[in-house]
């Protein structure tokens, strides 16, 4: 394993943290697998399935080969993350009339976002270097994964939360699980720039999306899918973008599966942004070689709102790779496909519902056949973001009657009330 940048190909130990190439470039990690065989990894990841205490019980470290080998188990802090749900929906594959539809629901991990994944690899990595100190700037996801994780591993975490466009329900859970949390004026992207300029003077491990570790482990999401699936995928996978740190694991992870003959054919991936946070996409759109970063993002999909995504190269480049594309959706869009999944029994925050909102508009423009099968990743828990569920629920209430009355007022018989 080996650190190595995206931009001038230097290379590092994975022992020498940093989130940045001196070049100002971002770093990757590097895994030699070819001395792995596919099908015996297929065959020991089963006999894990049946893991209860072990490590081996998380969904990440189930797959710890091809996610960090070298990390001695010690370190490892795990809440069993990942082993969480694929679903297929009849009423809205029938509705969007496509062959076959499953959506991934990363919103059922401990903390209740697929940042666990990632979390959990980056703080284990943290903790065998020595570090008992994190941090993170979030729009809410991020920080309430880094909390839990920290406090889980008897560390501390230092979170800086921007003033506006946030969900105080993941604020107040990040509280919960004890982490020390900073409000600024200016957006997520001014708090990376933060970090990436003190954090190391503060002795802080810095867990957001630039961290290398955290791409590793969010890898295991598409592992655990193919291994659900019987390593057949499906023809297209849809997920949403913020950071872009999730394409660009879901790209490491396929091309790590297609090298070790585990999977036949590589999935087309779509990636969709928010209309109000979609400055990625809009590059992609026009065929330009550099984004321009949005100032000013606006979307309801709080886990959506970033300008400037640090990992837009990787996500470009992974795109390329599996012919995949973009595409953005309105807030209405995003709301409506957010009701039809929550209706559905299977409930998201309002950033996963983009992938429905997505995969519709996709269909509409014949981008995505309805003879093709597709995967919709749901990011986060349908609780995430309470304040939305205003908007998307229809609310009945009965006021002023007694309990006979109200309930004799939902009944009919023959057409006619009780």
């Amino acid at each position: 394993m080996k650190l190595v940048c995206v931009d001038c190909s230097a290379e590092r130990s994975w022992r020498e943290f940093s989130t940045v190439c001196s070049c100002g470039g971002r770093l990757e990690v590097v895994q030699d697998l070819s001395s792995l065989d596919g099908e015996r990894l297929k065959a020991l990841f089963q006999e894990r399935l049946a893991e209860r205490m072990s490590v081996y019980a998380s969904g990440v470290w189930r797959y710890k080969e091809l996610i960090f080998p070298e990390l001695p188990e010690e370190y490892i802090v795990t809440k069993f993350e990942g082993n969480t749900g694929l679903y297929a929906s009849e009423p809205i594959r029938s509705k969007l009339g496509i062959r076959e539809l499953y959506f991934k629901a990363q919103s059922e991990n401990p903390s209740g976002s697929f940042k666990d994944n990632g979390m959990t690899a980056a703080v284990s990595h943290g903790r065998s270097l020595g570090y008992n100190r994190f941090a993170c700037t979030s729009t809410g996801n991020t920080s309430s994964s880094l909390a839990m994780y920290a406090a889980m591993g008897g560390c501390t975490s230092q979170v800086y939360v921007p003033n506006r466009s946030i969900s105080m329900n993941k604020v107040l859970q990040t509280l919960a699980y004890g982490a020390q949390v900073i409000r600024f004026d200016g957006t997520y992207d001014d708090g990376i720039r933060f970090l990436e300029q003190h954090g190391a003077e503060l002795g802080l491990y810095v867990c957001n999306s630039v961290n290398p570790f955290r791409i590793e482990g969010q890898k295991s999401i598409i592992y655990e899918t193919a291994q659900y699936l019987n390593w057949e995928l499906p023809d297209w996978i849809l997920i949403p973008g913020g950071a872009l740190s999730n394409v660009s694991a879901l790209g490491k992870g396929l091309a790590d599966l297609k090298n070790l003959g585990m999977i036949d054919k590589v999935p087309r991936i779509a990636l969709i942004q928010a209309e109000g946070a979609s400055p990625f996409h809009r590059m992609m759109a026009a065929g330009k070689e550099q984004l321009t970063p949005e100032p000013h993002p606006a979307t309801k999909a709080s886990a959506l709102n970033i300008g400037n995504p640090p990992s837009w190269k990787i996500a470009r480049r992974v795109l390329q790779l599996c012919q995949g594309v973009t595409c953005s959706v309105s807030d209405e869009e995003i709301l409506a496909s957010k009701r039809m999944i929550d209706q559905s029994g299977i409930g998201c925050e309002p950033a996963s519902a983009a992938t429905l909102a997505g995969l519709s508009k996709l269909l509409h423009d014949q981008t995505i056949g309805k003879e093709e099968s597709a995967l919709c990743i749901l990011t986060g828990n349908l609780l995430k973001d309470t304040d939305i569920l205003a908007e998307t629920t229809n609310e009945v209430l009965y006021s002023g009657l007694t309990v006979e009355a109200a309930l004799k007022s939902t009944f009919t018989v023959n057409g006619n009330p009780l």
